[in-house]
């Protein structure tokens, strides 16, 4: 299959997506920008879309896909309106009223129109209303109703750039839009409407604080920065290895001259074996880190930038082969949590304490 790779930017006309609108509606498959990272879009409504984003990802199928809508009034259609279900609709518009468009992903009760192979069997649908221009742009032009989960092959680190996209995708999809890099970096906050009180299952850029704000009491699923899963997954990302490198990962914790001192010994070590070898830092920490390569995610107080960098520093390590990663660990709390979250992922829950 031959790619094409068109460039949109949100700026620009959209005009260009007329033709990716109807690749999407024929079946095919397009990847295009979020404020996120980059989709994988197919038709949330055919199966056979669902199907061949699984085929090009690698995905394992019960690993439900999210659908992404561009208004509000689109989800009474993908969502259950029976009686019981009413008081999840409600509480869906409080948080659509303050977080849509944006990173936000909603499980509700599905409506018989949307296909299991989208929902990886489940009863529910994840549902979420980007606020990219290009990305609504393109739903628009789709028909309202995108299955996207992120554009890169199964497990490893999703993309904030659109070469990335290409270097995991070309020639497994039809079209790649290119948009330029993503504004937020890590994948939509993801929280559970179906059970009582609410439940994130995935961190992101909206915070447990943030819903709290609007829902009152809102918990955050136990497995979130454990490794302990042996269910079925009820929202992307939950049970298979995600984010990783092609190298080996691991995740440093303690005081700062501690890590410092553990880290720079273990790269001794490694160079002494002849591995090319790389470390996460911060602002603050990166002189004293003696890798082939070290990147800093940016400062440790600007926890958005930390968010932002790391999938990019991940691939950047893909690209200059390095073999043995370290990084340090950041705050469980904020956007902290969810940063943490991807780098338990992609480390496979290795955690150095020192």
């Amino acid at each position: 299959m031959e790619t094409r790779f068109v460039t949109c930017m949100e700026s620009e006309d959209k005009t260009c997506l007329k033709e990716a609108g109807q690749i999407l509606k024929a079946g095919g498959l397009v990847a295009f920008p979020t404020e996120t990272v980059y989709g994988l879009g197919g038709d949330a409504l055919n199966p056979s879309s669902s199907k061949r984003i699984y085929e090009a990802k690698g995905r394992p199928s019960d690993n439900p896909l999210i659908v992404h809508i561009c208004k509000w009034e689109d989800i009474y259609r993908i969502v259950s309106d029976a009686p019981e279900h009413a008081d999840m609709l409600v509480r869906a518009k409080k948080l659509a009223d303050v977080f849509w468009p944006g990173p936000l992903t909603m499980i509700l009760p599905k409506s018989e129109i949307v296909p299991a192979e989208t929902t990886g069997g489940l009863s529910t649908v994840a549902v979420r209303f980007p606020s990219h221009k290009t990305a609504q742009a393109l739903i628009a032009e789709a028909g309202g109703y995108v299955a996207a989960p992120s554009a890169n092959t199964s497990g490893k680190p999703s993309p904030t750039l659109a070469k990335y996209v290409a270097e995991d995708m070309n020639g497994r999809i039809d079209m790649i839009v290119d948009g330029g890099e993503v504004g937020i970096g890590l994948e939509s906050t993801i929280v559970d409407l179906t059970v009582e009180p609410p439940e994130i299952l995935r961190p992101g850029y909206i915070t447990r604080e943030m819903l709290a704000e609007v829902l009152g009491t809102v918990e955050t699923d136990i497995t979130i920065l454990s490794d302990k899963s042996g269910q079925a997954p009820k929202a992307p990302g939950m049970k298979y290895r995600h984010y990783a490198p092609k190298g080996e990962l691991t995740i440093v914790s303690g005081n700062v001259d501690g890590v410092v001192t553990y880290v720079n010994e273990k790269l001794k070590e490694a160079k002494a074996l002849g591995k090319k070898t790389g470390v996460i830092a911060t602002d603050e920490t990166a002189a004293f880190y003696q890798a082939d390569a070290v990147k800093s995610a940016g400062k440790r107080s600007d926890e958005l930038t930390v968010a932002k960098r790391l999938y990019t520093i991940l691939r950047e390590f893909d690209d200059e082969d390095v073999e043995l990663m370290y990084s340090e660990a950041f705050a469980e709390a904020g956007i902290g949590q969810a940063v943490m979250n991807r780098l338990l992922k992609a480390a496979g829950h290795h955690v150095i304490e020192v």
